[in-house]
């Protein structure tokens, strides 16, 4: 025999009623947010598309739907679909199996670029962050900065040309500064240079690149070029690159008559009971951490020598105006001398 329990039967349409207030209620239920993560992948997609092609275009290249299928870290079925919609709304045309942008789309592209590399100035220049994180959280911010939002942070920088790798920002209208460069693979030996871009793709060889510790502004000088090695001179050290590697950064080529001063040195080569004076701090050090070792002491003029040297190699302290100070060696590196 059934009993009805009315205790029960609340408790169960009391039960009903709060899951269906969790998940329809406005803005922050769980249908909305599914259905608003849906969106938001989707638009992600879209933008990494367009992306994708405008770098690719500007190479003199053209993808067709399996290169984006293959290239983007997303469900195959959602990116044909996403290929599909920005044909309909006039962002990209297809033509048999190519995809190429309209002007719609390039102006899109250039807006997310945009957007990509002021945050990646912003990070440089405003924040603690190592320039290996630059990149891939100015990827996930990319997508969340409106046009609004972008253009204040743009006069907020001052409106910069160059990202912190050397890469033009796109201006408000989309106009970009020209990069005046060549390759460090096709300098010829003796050649001497200042380098103004380092590629941020692919990630692995921009990795190694930072591994050698590479810095944008520094002066090089080629002294051997073969198909194996290409060596070149800066700021007394020695690097030896492959040449994928040198083709990935950039250099404005100096005048012959221009003063090479071979004994300007990074700070972490000096050697104990040596002295030098501070010549600079490197445009690879922005924002918080420069005005750190500028407060500590590390300033143009200024006489440095070792106070003491770590056992285990680093940090080494540097005695700079009386006060003995601890550096890295990566710190240290960032701060130019002359013994």
């Amino acid at each position: 025999m059934n009993t009805y329990d009315p205790l029960l039967a609340l408790l169960v349409f009391l039960g009903i009623c709060l899951l269906g207030f969790l998940f329809f209620r406005p803005n922050n239920g769980w249908f909305w947010l599914i259905n608003k993560g849906s969106q938001s992948t989707d638009k992600i997609i879209v933008e990494d598309i367009l992306k994708r092609l405008y770098h690719n275009e500007n190479a003199g290249k053209y993808l067709n739907i399996n290169d984006i299928v293959r290239t983007l870290k997303q469900n195959d079925k959602m990116v044909i679909d996403s290929i599909d919609n920005m044909a309909t709304l006039g962002l990209v045309r297809i033509s048999g199996d190519i995809v190429k942008l309209t002007k719609s789309g390039s102006d899109y592209a250039l807006r997310i670029i945009r957007a990509h590399r002021l945050w990646e100035r912003y990070l440089a220049d405003k924040t603690g962050f190592n320039k290996t994180e630059w990149h891939q959280r100015a990827e996930r911010k990319e997508h969340e900065l409106s046009m609004d939002e972008t253009n204040l942070l743009a006069h907020k920088l001052g409106n910069p040309q160059f990202d912190p790798h050397g890469d033009p920002i796109p201006t408000i209208t989309g106009k970009m500064a020209e990069l005046k460069g060549v390759p460090v693979s096709e300098l010829k030996t003796h050649t001497i240079g200042r380098i103004i871009h380092i590629k941020d793709k692919p990630d692995i060889i921009y990795k190694q690149i930072m591994a050698e510790n590479i810095h944008i502004g520094s002066i090089i000088r080629v002294v051997e070029k073969s198909p194996e090695r290409i060596v070149f001179h800066s700021e007394g050290e020695a690097f030896k690159l492959a040449p994928i590697m040198a083709g990935n950064i950039t250099v404005s080529i100096l005048e012959k008559n221009i003063s090479y001063e071979e004994d300007i040195l990074r700070l972490n080569i000096l050697k104990e009971n040596e002295k030098a004076k501070i010549i600079g701090i490197s445009k690879e050090i922005r924002g918080e951490s420069r005005r750190r070792l500028l407060d500590l002491g590390f300033v143009k003029g200024a006489s440095v020598s070792i106070d003491l040297l770590n056992p285990l190699g680093e940090p080494k302290a540097y005695l700079i105006k009386g006060t003995s100070i601890a550096l890295r060696n990566d710190q240290a590196s960032k701060i130019l001398i002359k013994k």
